[in-house]
């Protein structure tokens, strides 16, 4: 049978601060989802939460982009928000960008990831979730999962991943897509992919036989609104086991804390810390960011499980490490390279400084591109 797995996402506020998404309003929404269940527009669903953001789980049969399972979303966000405006929440239905919903809740603020396949006879997945990062935080990891071979045996001894894949990529800022093949085209590939403000990896397919393998939240909240409204924290679900990256193979690609954008005030690059659930709570300097990982069986389209993927002391040093980039980097305070470089920071508030300090600027006098200095001129013969 054909079952789609759709994980919505969204900030709709956090108890003491951008730090933790309150009990209460992930109870509410799982009274929304729970009557969407009985009414037969969701078959399952399971609710977490990573950091303030809460997540939306589920399955059903009606393929991607169905207004009714993402109807269902946005009123579990907004019943969410209303109990989050009750406990005087902080930043209650940021990410919600309108006031009701048009039938696809895409452009609305929360992010969406959603993939539709035929089920297999075991058919495990896992869902990586990120708080205080961007979507292409998720570049180097599914890179690694899916082109890496000393990252992924799979590549080289599994006959189904060994003709490789292909990777779609956006472009976000010019909402164009293009997609390029592994291993042929791997340099093109990191040419793209290593600028994850701008490139994202949206879908990972398998060239043998077209099978989508992963899909990545990839909207940038800053660039709907057109200011500063959060960082996008995204989503990743990864179909694993029998012709896909192994559950160790998905896992080893976040063994390494990488350095992603976001952080404090979504300002600052600092390292994605793989973290269980309990550890979930965005703490020092608001972060660092933080990712957790659920796999899951579907079965009949129902969700078995889920396990905590990284309650595991096998992570112990990846957070060691990451707890030391995070001295490391927070010892820069508000300098390059712990704060993003300038463009990235024309989307946050730092434009409402730069403002005030607008036409306090004068040419300098003894700088090349102004009037050369005597200093300067003596010199210049030598």
């Amino acid at each position: 049978m054909k079952v789609t797995i759709s994980v919505i996402k969204a900030d709709i506020g956090s108890l003491a601060g951008h730090h933790v998404t309150h009990p209460d309003t992930m109870a509410v929404a799982s009274k929304v989802l729970s009557q969407a269940k009985k009414d037969g527009i969701i078959g399952d669903f399971y609710i977490t939460n990573v950091g303030d953001d809460m997540e939306l789980i589920m399955t059903h049969t009606r393929g991607v982009y169905d207004s009714k399972v993402h109807e269902v979303a946005w009123n579990a966000f907004k019943e969410a928000t209303k109990v989050a405006q009750e406990l005087g929440l902080y930043a209650a239905g940021q990410d919600l960008l309108s006031d009701s919903f048009s039938g696809n809740i895409r452009g609305m603020g929360p992010g969406v990831a959603e993939m539709e396949f035929e089920e297999r006879k075991s058919e495990p997945i896992a869902i990586f979730m990120a708080d205080k990062t961007e979507p292409g935080a998720f570049n180097l990891p599914v890179y690694k999962m899916f082109a890496d071979p000393f990252n992924t045996a799979g590549l080289v001894i599994d006959p189904l991943m060994h003709v490789g894949f292909n990777f779609e990529i956006l472009d976000v800022y010019e909402g164009e897509s293009v997609t390029l093949s592994s291993p042929e085209e791997l340099y093109d590939i990191l040419a793209l992919i290593g600028t994850p403000s701008r490139y994202i990896v949206r879908k990972v397919f398998r060239r043998g036989d077209d099978e989508q393998a992963t899909v990545v939240t990839v909207d940038r909240l800053n660039l709907i609104a057109g200011k500063y409204v959060g960082k996008d924290d995204p989503v990743l679900i990864v179909r694993l086991q029998h012709g896909f990256p192994a559950l160790g193979e998905a896992l080893e690609a976040f063994s390494f804390p990488h350095l992603v954008a976001g952080w404090m005030r979504g300002s600052h690059y600092g390292p994605l810390m793989p973290v269980s659930q309990r550890d979930a709570r965005a703490t020092r300097f608001d972060g660092p960011p933080r990712l957790i990982g659920l796999g899951f069986n579907i079965k009949d389209g129902k969700l078995v499980g889920p396990s905590d993927l990284f309650d595991d002391p096998a992570f112990d040093e990846t957070r060691r490490t990451a707890n030391i980039v995070t001295e490391y980097m927070r010892r820069h305070g508000p300098f390059m390279p712990h704060r993003l470089e300038p463009s990235e920071m024309e989307y946050t508030t730092l434009p409402k400084i730069m403002e005030r300090l607008k036409g306090r600027f004068k040419k300098a006098e003894d700088v090349k591109g102004g009037k050369e200095s005597k200093h300067v001129n003596e010199t210049s013969s030598d």
